[in-house]
């Protein structure tokens, strides 16, 4: 409510700038504008375990408008945007509860109360933004991209947060990145919610960040973060990405580091803030490290990487459960290997058919194997995930820039509580430039 009345007062704020200063600046004039397209449909089967039905399959059409003003003229500009969400459904699984039923919804719409997926659900989000030479504060709706937090956009909507975050560019080579987020709302929620993690029932809101990202020279760039949630965890990253050529290719080197800890009420070990993990009554203890190697050479990549995850509990992120992301090579399409002591290899193959005289056209191919998950059952350390993905953009004619996807993955888990399962993702996407 508080963060809500902030964001409100911001863009009431912004509305009563004269029109003379907003003909007159670059608010209108920089303004950009468009609608993004979204047809998907997902088709989901579980091939253990004996809960019923085994399939959850849906079909919906998205909505993304998103507004982004200029900035008024003068020393301190101000601006601000707009992001209108809408999903209809086009297809579903019935009721969760309805006898003999062979599908389930929920996977891509919210249900109704009476168990039933919604006919549409909707968002709109105020941002309102202020800007300083090259720093920049925003309060509202945020689409954040970093290793400590990352929106999910794995279904017809993306997941969306609110808060506030101040970036800047004014120092060169270097971008510094500062926020507290409070809420979130899921990829098929109308609403926003509290924050927690996987294993926790305690809501709380309050995640704090901070760090950034320096360019050391053309082709190294390093990070660092740091990044709280209130009663759950503290976390360090360190990243670097280097490039360079190799013969007549190129090798991308991605480097990462996560320190995490518990914090406050998790570390009290009080009830309601456990995190998954073995023989730790909850607490967050975990340290997360990843290389992947990346050669590409005309239009074929080959990747090679490994994770090794030691300490007493998963890999702790905000996950209200309803979708989320890890900022870890191995999040993939079904699976994130994020488990207590998972070690995980994985390959990748991907192939760019401009090379082949098919501009437009890309497949990726990517399997996964973890072990020596930490487990109560005695074998239980096991698994291994296979996604295969190819995408096309129509070049030319009537549906010139339409983006056709096709996803397969398939994850084979003995991990006690992992079902396996197979999942078809068909995609159409279209962006038109309204402004």
């Amino acid at each position: 409510m508080k963060r809500t009345l902030i964001a409100s007062a911001v863009a009431a704020g912004l509305l009563t700038i004269t029109s003379s200063a907003l003909a007159e600046g670059g608010f209108i004039e920089d303004s950009k504008a468009s609608l993004g397209l979204r047809n998907f449909y997902i088709n989901q089967d579980n091939r253990s375990g004996s809960a019923a039905p085994s399939k959850a399959e849906e079909w919906g059409q998205g909505f993304l408008l998103n507004f982004q003003s200029g900035y008024t003229l003068g020393t301190i500009g101000l601006g601000l945007d707009a992001l209108g969400q809408l999903g209809l459904r086009l297809d579903s699984g019935g009721r969760t509860d309805k006898a003999g039923r062979s599908r389930n919804p929920g996977t891509v719409f919210p249900l109704k109360s009476d168990n039933s997926a919604v006919s549409n659900f909707s968002r709109l989000d105020l941002t309102g933004k202020l800007k300083v030479a090259e720093t920049e504060l925003k309060i509202g709706a945020l689409l954040p991209r970093l290793p400590v937090l990352s929106l999910n956009d794995g279904r017809l909507l993306p997941q969306t947060f609110r808060g506030g975050q101040l970036t800047s560019n004014d120092i060169d080579n270097l971008t510094l990145h500062l926020g507290q987020i409070e809420r979130a709302s899921g990829r098929a929620s109308s609403d926003y919610e509290n924050l927690t993690i996987a294993g926790g029932s305690q809501r709380v809101n309050q995640f704090r960040y901070a760090g950034g990202d320096y360019r050391l020279t053309s082709n190294l760039t390093t990070s660092y973060f740091f990044a709280e949630l209130q009663d759950y965890y503290r976390q360090h990253y360190l990243g670097a990405v280097h490039n360079t050529g190799l013969g007549a290719g190129k090798l991308s080197t991605d480097l990462r580091y996560f320190d995490s800890n518990a914090h406050g009420a998790n570390k009290r070990q009080e009830a309601g803030y456990a995190a998954r993990g073995v023989n730790n009554n909850g607490k967050v203890d975990n340290r997360a490290a990843s290389a992947l190697f990346t050669y590409s050479l005309s239009g074929h990549s080959l990747g090679l990487g490994y994770q090794h995850l030691s300490g007493n509990s998963d890999f702790p992120f905000i996950n209200n459960g309803d979708g989320a992301t890890a900022y870890l090579i191995t999040d993939s399409q079904i699976g994130k290997f994020q488990r207590a002591g998972e070690r995980t290899w994985l390959g990748r193959y991907g192939y760019d058919f401009a090379q082949a005289g098919i501009p437009g056209l890309r497949a990726n191919a990517t399997y996964l194997r973890g072990s020596n998950v930490k487990s109560n059952v005695s074998g239980a350390n096991n698994e291994w995930e296979r996604d295969l993905r190819l995408d096309y953009t129509i070049q030319d004619g009537l549906f010139k820039n339409v983006g056709l996807s096709l996803r397969h993955a398939s994850l084979r888990s003995n991990v006690t509580g992992q079902r396996d399962i197979d999942e078809v993702r068909a995609i159409i996407s279209y962006n038109i430039v309204l402004l």
